[in-house]
């Protein structure tokens, strides 16, 4: 029978859907607070294992329009995700050695550097037509591993960090930076979902709700982006503020547990 934590797992998916198709990322950020608060995962653990498999499930769900419009830079996006793969399943096994309540306040300060960099608008410059070569590699696999090893501790999909480390690394423009994170956000997430799995820390049922509500509310995010589009950098800001009275709410409840 459907109960209400499954009830609450498609409503919290919706949101982060909803989020993620509206805004083009970020929404990912909030799984965790709502699988704990809201649907009732008791360990912080399970919550940041099942998270990271929705948000890998979504990730290659928008992968998909992504690659059809050309906006993937496969090569690049290669190197960046198989490099950081290492690096999240280092995080991954770490991020299990913490305190799970250690751990949430650690995400707290997580989402208010995600709302902050939210406020600081991506340049649109950058070379649509690179390629990967002998000067851009090594510095995709440096920057991978990095970004990889926060995604995997934290359990996040990274999209806000990942997008403006491939633009570093490649010199690529926003557009094919975004869709080529993708990439990483859905191997990132599902490495450290595998490495969750393997402890028992993935809540299976609730992850199908979770994904269930995720592409439902993706779909209503992405038809109401279409009619908003010029005031995306309004709804990333409000979105943003949202992000920080979450992260707040985390810190506060997590904060005794850090500190004691």
């Amino acid at each position: 029978m459907i109960g209400l934590p499954d009830i609450l797992s498609v409503g919290s998916g919706g949101i982060v859907g909803f989020a993620l198709g509206l805004l083009g990322g970020g929404g990912s950020i909030l799984a965790v607070p709502l699988l704990v608060y809201v649907v009732g995962v008791r360990s912080p653990h399970v919550a940041i294992g099942t998270s990271a498999l929705a948000v890998a499930a979504n990730a290659f769900a928008n992968l998909i329009g992504h690659s059809r419009a050309g906006n993937v830079k496969w090569p690049c996006a290669a190197v960046f995700a198989a490099s950081g793969v290492a690096g999240a399943a280092v995080g991954a096994q770490l991020g299990q050695l913490v305190d799970g309540t250690k751990l949430l306040f650690l995400f707290g300060l997580v989402m208010l550097a995600v709302a902050a960099a939210m406020f600081s608008p991506r340049a649109a410059a950058g070379d649509p037509g690179v390629r990967i070569n002998a000067k851009i590699a090594p510095r995709l696999i440096g920057i991978g591993l990095g970004v990889g090893l926060m995604s995997g501790f934290f359990g996040i999909g990274g999209g806000f960090l990942i997008v403006p480390a491939i633009m570093l690394g490649s010199g690529m423009a926003t557009i094919n930076a975004v869709g080529s994170s993708l990439v990483s956000v859905g191997v990132f997430g599902l490495t450290t979902a595998v490495s969750y799995a393997f402890a028992g820390m993935v809540d299976w049922r609730i992850a199908g709700f979770f994904v269930l509500g995720g592409i439902g509310g993706g779909l209503a995010g992405i038809a109401l982006a279409k009619r908003l589009s010029t005031r995306r950098a309004a709804l990333t800001r409000i979105f943003a503020v949202a992000v920080i009275a979450v992260a707040g709410f985390v810190l506060w409840r997590s904060a005794p547990a850090f500190f004691g």
